[in-house]
């Protein structure tokens, strides 16, 4: 009875919750205290095993979470509940907490990319540089930063050599190349004009066909003299025929 007794006050407690006391309702369950009064305990075989299988959940409960505590923040520490051969709410909130935490961080600081993210950014690299597998794209990327360093000083260059603003685009630039182009193109025909004597192109046909027929036998008899005369300067050709006469 004092047992009874002393069970009856842990759950007539304020601290108590509600589940582990009801009232029986049967007269031959009841057990009898010493003041006459009725306590339902019938019912609690039942909770406590209800809590001992809850109890046993903590366990694989805390487990599960820290498996997940491994995957979501890595750089944590175990926590010193781990060797506990009983586990608390307090320690699972504490992991559940620590993981929140690591989450609000995450959101707050917006410049850390998700894995999603990270993904995706790959992927679309390796679709616009033809890359096959992940293992070619490190060495895509030093290709594509070694030819954009090469195109930007060409640019550069060509800028300063155009007297061209740093700011003009490239298509400026490619104009202005190619006015330089018909440029020197019309320099060249004036002073082939000049060279020949003649303003027509057909005139200009006609003086080179002349020329491809007549420099070959004049070459042919040049080279013939040289041996000849046992000489190699065209300029000693006179003074050594002069010295024959």
């Amino acid at each position: 009875l004092k047992v009874l007794s002393h069970i009856d006050s842990i759950l007539r407690s304020p601290r108590a919750p509600p589940l582990i006391y009801r009232r029986s309702k049967g007269p031959v369950q009841n057990y009898i205290k010493e003041n006459g009064q009725e306590c339902g305990f019938e019912h609690l075989p039942l909770t406590i095993e209800m809590w001992a299988d809850q109890l046993m959940a903590l366990k694989d409960l805390h487990r599960s979470l820290r498996k997940l505590s491994l995957e979501l923040v890595p750089w944590h520490t175990a926590d010193p509940q781990d060797n506990r051969e009983s586990i608390r709410v307090e320690d699972l909130q504490f992991i559940v907490d620590a993981i929140l935490e690591e989450i609000e961080n995450k959101e707050k600081n917006s410049q850390t990319p998700s894995l999603p993210t990270l993904f995706a950014i790959v992927s679309h690299f390796q679709k616009l540089f033809d890359v096959n597998s992940l293992n070619g794209v490190y060495p895509r990327m030093n290709e594509v930063y070694t030819r954009l360093g090469e195109m930007t000083n060409a640019m550069r260059n060509l800028h300063e050599l155009l007297e061209l603003d740093s700011s003009a685009p490239p298509t400026v630039v490619v104009d202005t190349v190619g006015k330089l182009c018909d440029i020197i193109n019309e320099n060249v025909t004036e002073q082939v004009q000049q060279l020949l004597g003649t303003e027509d192109i057909h005139s200009i046909i006609n003086k080179l066909e002349e020329h491809e027929c007549f420099f070959p036998p004049f070459q042919a008899l040049i080279q013939d003299l040289l041996c000849l005369l046992e000489i190699s300067n065209l300029d000693d050709i006179l003074p050594t025929v002069q010295n024959l006469k």
